[in-house]
């Protein structure tokens, strides 16, 4: 029952930021470890950054120090802050729980790097 929507994807210039947001319906959604995922032509699926019901987070080498991750239990909500962008982090970003199949996948918002 719960769903997933992203928003907040577009093109940036490399060097520049982007802020992408998940909505989410369902009443346990403060029950889940979330987490954002992305994927670029070709590539599969991985595992940018996670965070606890509490706050906890964790990042992929690839992005730690550059993202940040939060969310707002009240507002049933989790964003990504995404500041010095690479070519390399073009791709459709996803949020979801990390037990996957729990909840299904939305479509996804893209975010292209490009000068």
């Amino acid at each position: 029952q719960v769903q997933l929507v992203e928003s907040g994807g577009g093109l940036v210039q490399p060097g520049g930021s982007l802020t992408l947001s998940c909505a989410a319906s369902g009443s346990i959604f403060t029950l889940y470890v979330m987490g954002w995922y992305r994927q670029a032509p070709g590539k599969q699926r991985e595992l940018v950054a996670t965070i606890s019901s509490k706050g906890s987070t964790n990042y992929a080498d690839s992005v730690k120090g550059r993202f940040t991750i939060s969310r707002d239990n009240a507002k049933n909500t989790v964003h990504l802050q995404m500041n010095s962008l690479k070519p390399e982090d073009t791709a459709v970003y996803y949020c979801n729980t990390r037990a996957i199949g729990t909840i299904n996948w939305g479509q996804g918002t893209q975010v292209t790097v490009s000068s």
